[in-house]
């Protein structure tokens, strides 16, 4: 009977502590939600990363693999043909939850699984791909497996997508801030729901020290001179940010409609298998894997090497046939090569240092091409460092601006039209425009 009284009085009194201190509840219900979604997550990055560094150097050392892209993407096409059918949207599955959590089914765990074997594939044979999309995807299917056990409702549950997004971009990058800010902002146009704000840094920043505990190397850049900030270098950062906007919206644009050419095939597993011969050919006829994979060490000498003034196009038309195929992978690091190797191609019109342009292109095409200026903002800072600040924010909002309502991701919902004259566009998702 003491023992019933003692219970029920401590049961009160923990009610008592919730009711007077709300906050205090929702900081520890997802400090530890967090943490496991932190740890989980950055631990799967951890494993995707140095499998994904180790096909790329294997492939390296065997270029007769590039020749087997068409064989590669058939068999991933037919994995996802007969069992992946309901992850195949991929990033815009998580998008979509976040916009409807009470009518969507628990992401299927299996997503994680088939999205690593398959961008892996893509990189061993020779695709242009990324590996933000399968970062993610991995990041919701794992995240959201704890929707039940934990009894959370649909806002709780859209809380947690938007922080295992935050965990896989800011552990896959090494960019826990822009990772968080990018979860927060990439899914509805315009606006950024604050009621996620600290799970999202909170599975960002665990995620990002699990993957970091395990080893895991990240890529380093450097701007090696910066120019001191008048109003003619200003103009000059507007001028090159109208054109990251303009290529952003272009390689958005020009995915879209390929992606439209590839479903004229009705047996989708023979889309990356047309494609990958395309890829293949083209990358045969180039005679060198510079464009192959995720072409970081191009990326670094584009901030000190002069290099061929179309790199960025040839990389632009290899990624759109390889996302558009159905390759898994993601376009995120490829919009980092193609702008950095544009803003390097603009140096010989523009009179900035060719480092600061190629920091800026890095940025601020993948600014344009998902509609996140401020993340970008903020992962030019954590990778460059904050004296480039300025240059950086010029580029991100003008590219933001120029590119218009176009989008790597379809089922972005526009919550606030980046002019009012497109006001009737608000609540209506990119694909539905």
């Amino acid at each position: 009977m003491f023992l019933q009284l003692k219970l029920a009085f401590k049961r009160h009194h923990i009610k008592s502590i919730i009711k007077e201190n709300p906050s205090l509840f929702y900081l520890a219900k997802w400090l530890i939600l967090c943490s496991i979604i932190g740890i989980s997550v950055g631990t799967a990055s951890a494993f995707f990363l140095w499998s994904l560094n180790w096909v790329t150097d294997f492939r390296e050392s065997h270029l007769w693999l590039l020749a087997l892209l068409p064989i590669g993407g058939l068999l991933v096409g037919l994995l996802y043909h007969y069992y992946g059918k309901s992850v195949e949207t991929g990033n815009n599955l998580l998008i979509n939850t976040i916009h409807e959590p009470q009518n969507s089914k628990t992401i299927p765990f299996k997503m994680a699984p088939m999205v690593l074997l398959g961008t892996l594939v893509t990189h061993l044979f020779g695709g242009s791909a990324g590996r933000e999309g399968t970062a993610l995807q991995m990041a919701g299917a794992i995240s959201d497996q704890f929707s039940r056990p934990f009894g959370l409702h649909a806002f709780d549950r859209k809380i947690l997508i938007i922080a295992s997004i935050s965990a896989g971009f800011g552990s896959v990058f090494g960019t826990p801030l822009s990772g968080a800010i990018f979860a927060l902002e990439v899914f509805i146009i315009g606006k950024m729901s604050y009621d996620a704000i600290f799970p999202a840094f909170a599975a960002g920043i665990i995620a990002h020290i699990t993957t970091l505990s395990w080893h895991t190397p990240h890529t380093h850049y450097h701007i090696p001179e910066l120019p001191n900030l008048t109003g003619l270098t200003v103009i000059y950062s507007i001028v090159a940010g109208i054109a990251f906007g303009l290529t952003a919206m272009l390689f958005s644009k020009a995915t879209f409609a390929t992606t439209k050419v590839f479903k004229t095939i009705h047996f989708a597993p023979l889309r990356p298998f047309v494609g990958g011969i395309i890829v293949s050919i083209l990358l045969w006829f180039l005679g060198k894997s510079t464009f192959a994979g995720l072409g970081i060490p191009t990326i670094v000498q584009s901030f000190d090497t002069q290099l061929p003034y179309y790199d960025f196009a040839i990389k632009m038309l290899l990624t759109i046939l390889t996302i558009s195929a159905g390759f898994k992978g993601g376009e995120v690091t490829p919009l980092f090569f193609i702008g950095a190797t544009l803003g390097n191609a603009l140096s010989l019109f523009i009179p900035l240092p060719m480092g600061l342009l190629a920091g800026m292109g890095f940025v601020a095409v993948f600014a344009g091409a998902t509609n996140t200026p401020l993340a970008c903002m903020v992962m030019g800072i954590e990778l460059f460092g904050g004296e480039c600040g300025i240059y950086v924010a010029i580029a991100c909002i003008v590219s933001y601006m120029i590119s218009g309502h176009n989008s790597i991701y379809r089922s972005q919902m526009i919550g606030e039209p980046k002019h009012f004259i497109f006001s009737k566009l608000r609540g209506k998702r990119l694909h539905e425009i």
